[in-house]
């Protein structure tokens, strides 16, 4: 079967459908953000409650390999997307023969392996830091000593800290590599780090492209725990990341919305470290602080309307909500306190009707607003002393 066109110049109208691969919150909020414009929306996710399947017009429930499926939302729907990478790239090819799919199951592959996606991003011409692929234990002997220290990584479904681990030496290498049961890696050296960032584009059907401020991100135990957009990165630093980044959309002939995360080390340099081929955690401070939000831009791309304003109505950030907010210090369970939350001026509360909250989990963020930098790090403290976080 031919691959599916991009539709023509008429936008879909309100009331069409349009689908989303993944039932997670990412799913969720592009549910509510396409059904705030009209659209109906269809989930293909195999868990019988998700957050994305409990606000869409439809769940189909089914694994997401399974075909009859793939092509009941292909029949469905005029465009489809997915709210994570590790859905089968094969799956989004599928549905390319009876629908547009953004971004491409090919794109989404890219990112699946971070081998091809370090090599893509060298292509583009983005640097990145200096790796190796590791194979076998022999792999980890040949390699340069300048990737010590490092980072061992799994090449494939390593997130949020999971699959990888830092190495001072070869011989922790040697270990790391053998805990991870020897799937293949990657050995990355470690850079002189000053602060990390990423850049949310959303590039549509015929290659228009926007872009939004970076956010300076900071983590905890390998999770995105604060994204900031206030205009404190460097004008010089945005500049190099905005430019790397479309770039990268550009070489992929990306269409959706792509996250690139950077880091910034201390000598000015920009590398690539990693993308993600959907919105993103980072990206979630657009939903207050920008008129578009990343989750508007992937609905307008599907329905193929006019890419959105990307301007910032104020300083933001996004603060994570992990499952550890809902225990005590002796484990007991508790319910944060949301009241005191929203009485910190600026701010707005999104949680994602998880049904069980778990150390680690994400369960929801909340975008904090400000007049200015000084006033936004104020109220981020403010919330951050409510919920009692480790670092308030």
């Amino acid at each position: 079967m031919p691959v599916a066109e991009p539709p023509d110049a008429v936008p879909l109208p309100p009331g069409a459908w349009l689908g989303v691969l993944g039932g997670g919150q990412l799913g969720r909020m592009f549910c509510q953000a396409a059904q705030a414009m009209g659209y109906r929306v269809a989930v293909l996710d195999p868990a019988a409650s998700c957050p994305a399947g409990m606000v869409a017009d439809e769940h189909i429930r089914a694994a997401y390999d399974d075909a009859a499926a793939l092509d009941c939302l292909a029949r469905r729907c005029a465009a489809v997307t997915t709210e994570f990478e590790n859905v089968p790239a094969d799956s989004l090819r599928r549905l390319a023969r009876g629908c547009v799919a953004a971004p491409s199951g090919d794109a989404v592959a890219v990112a699946q392996d971070r081998l091809a996606e370090k090599s893509y991003i060298r292509a583009a011409g983005v640097p990145v830091a200096a790796h190796a692929p590791i194979h076998s234990v022999a792999d980890v002997d040949a390699g340069p000593d300048a990737l010590f220290p490092g980072i061992l990584k799994t090449v494939r479904f390593g997130y949020d800290g999971k699959g990888q681990a830092r190495v001072a030496s070869r011989d922790e290498a040697r270990r790391a590599f053998e805990a991870l049961r020897g799937v293949p890696c990657v050995l990355e050296a470690l850079q002189p780090l000053d602060y990390e960032i990423s850049v949310v584009v959303a590039r549509d059907l015929r290659g228009r492209v926007v872009s939004y401020p970076p956010s300076r991100n900071s983590h905890r135990d390998g999770i995105l725990a604060l994204a900031v957009a206030d205009g404190s990165v460097p004008p010089a630093v945005a500049e190099q990341a905005r430019v790397h980044a479309l770039s990268l959309a550009d070489h992929l002939d990306y269409h959706g919305v792509l996250c690139v995360e950077f880091f910034v080390l201390r000598d000015g340099r920009v590398l690539a470290n990693e993308m993600a081929p959907r919105p993103h955690n980072s990206g979630h401070y657009t939903q207050d602080g920008c008129l578009v939000s990343q989750f508007e831009q992937q609905a307008r791309i599907l329905a193929g309307l006019p890419l959105g304003a990307t301007d910032m109505r104020c300083p933001a950030a996004m603060l994570n909500l992990l499952g550890d907010l809902w225990f005590d210090e002796q484990g007991r369970r508790r319910e944060p306190d949301w009241a005191g939350v929203l009485a910190v001026p600026g701010t707005r509360l999104h949680l994602y009707a998880k049904s069980e909250a778990r150390r680690a989990r994400k369960m929801g963020h909340v975008n904090i607003l400000g007049a200015d930098a000084p006033q936004l790090q104020a109220r981020i403290a403010r919330v951050a002393a409510v919920l009692r976080l480790p670092d308030a």
